[in-house]
């Protein structure tokens, strides 16, 4: 429909409909999940067994905005003629209570005045009621003075007429200008993708604005909707858990002036920590997308939505750029929206990556530290070394004086080494000598 009407090139719909093909057993898992949020942006939930009907009533003006267009036609049809037939029934008692519908003498002798003019059916009452509610004077028939009753009934069929015109007229605008009309024009990628961004797992996604009409205040909420149990064995099928949107405004508004990627990063404390690549595809959890903001020339408040399920986000692919400037402007193809590159990437989740860093941080500052002199021999040290405790190894003197200190500290006998005593065989061998 949007190809029809020139918002979307021909190209953009091709590169849908090759996207689609190239993934055809997503299509199956597609068609077994449910889903709550549809691509489109509507909601897929079904309210049954709603015993309070009632409620519905009490707002009958939002009740008919959210009708579909063929039951509003026939309600505003249907109050219409019911008004019509239902005054057209008053007027022709009232002028049958007044003998208005009794013959004429057909000497043409002046009768009574009669309350309405011209009325010698119910046909004629019925066209007369139409022109009284619509305003239409064709002249024939009108209210005379004689019947104060026709007068008071005329006033009453004129207000209610103006009610119904303007509650139908109300619907009507507000059905053409509702927000979800300019959500049409808002598009997303059809897959996200998961990706390395300055060395971190990040999940990103893709959005876009055909019109040149800028949505105002625009703001992004990510939501990851999963079946969790609690500690206590509690089944929670629908946990709603917001994840923050990476902006470096600090911030979930955007400038939706061009195309744009919006990415979360995947650390500690996000819904998606422990998402693998194996993992993925057996994850029962679902992304929802939610785009608000103003319309800027109608000042109404509009949001899109749309989701992602495991079946439709890439593991190891990034977007690829489709603003370029030619001419002193950018410009945007919308050809290559959805088309995405792959990249090399772990299949390793945000949380195993984060334990395998940290013991390669933890070898590598012992590194730095463990790398001093240990004793070659009696008269000198080399280097080397390298241990796994993190803690710098000590030469065999530093240890020796470590335990006795230890053995003083603690009362115990004082330990001597084996070199500490042949060094005092040696000393006292050349004493003898030199006596």
């Amino acid at each position: 429909m949007l190809a029809r009407k020139g918002l979307l090139p021909d190209g953009f719909l091709l590169t849908r409909l090759a996207e689609d093909q190239n993934q055809p057993n997503r299509s199956h898992f597609r068609s077994q999940r449910a889903r709550f949020i549809t691509k489109t942006g509507s909601c897929n939930v079904a309210h049954k067994n709603i015993r309070e009907q009632g409620r519905f009533l009490q707002d009958v003006f939002t009740t008919m905005v959210d009708l579909k267009w063929q039951h509003s036609f026939l309600i505003f049809t249907s109050a219409f003629l019911c008004s019509w037939m239902l005054f057209a029934m008053i007027w022709w008692l009232l002028a049958f209570a007044h003998g208005d519908l009794e013959p004429r003498d057909p000497d043409n002798n002046p009768g009574p005045v009669p309350c309405v003019t011209a009325i010698q059916s119910f046909t004629s009452a019925f066209l007369f009621s139409i022109e009284v509610q619509v305003t239409i004077g064709f002249g024939g028939r009108m209210v005379t003075e004689e019947c104060p009753v026709a007068i008071i009934i005329l006033i009453i069929q004129n207000i209610l007429g103006l009610i119904i015109n303007a509650v139908m007229l109300g619907c009507v605008f507000m059905k053409t200008a509702q927000a979800n009309r300019r959500a049409e024009t808002l598009i997303f990628s059809r897959n996200a993708v998961i990706s390395t961004r300055n060395g971190r797992p990040t999940f990103m996604f893709r959005v876009g604005d055909l019109r040149k009409s800028m949505i105002i205040s625009a703001t992004v909420q990510l939501q990851v909707i999963r079946r969790t149990v609690t500690a206590e064995g509690e089944v929670i099928p629908v946990c709603q858990l917001d994840i923050q949107v990476e902006n470096p405004l600090r911030s979930n508004g955007i400038f939706l002036v061009s195309p744009l990627i919006i990415s979360h990063t995947i650390e500690r404390g996000s819904p998606l920590y422990d998402l693998s690549a194996q993992s993925l595809a057996t994850e029962d959890l679902e992304i929802i997308v939610i785009l608000e903001g103003v319309v800027e020339t109608t000042g109404i408040t509009m949001q899109a939505r749309t989701s992602y399920t495991p079946e439709e986000i890439l593991w190891g692919r990034r977007f690829v750029s489709i603003i370029t400037e030619e001419d002193g402007r950018y410009c945007v193809d919308y050809c290559k929206f959805g088309n995405t590159v792959p990249v090399r990437m772990s299949s390793l989740s945000a949380k195993e990556l984060d334990q395998t860093q940290g013991v390669q941080e933890g070898t590598s500052e012992s590194q730095l530290q463990g790398w001093g002199l240990v004793r070659a021999g009696r008269g000198g040290f080399r280097k080397g070394g390298r241990t796994c405790c993190g803690s710098a190894p000590q030469p065999w003197y530093a240890q020796s004086e470590k335990q006795q200190k230890d053995a003083e500290q603690k009362g115990q006998k004082k330990k001597v080494q084996l070199e500490v005593i042949g060094r005092q065989v040696e000393e006292d061998g050349l004493r003898d000598v030199s006596d």
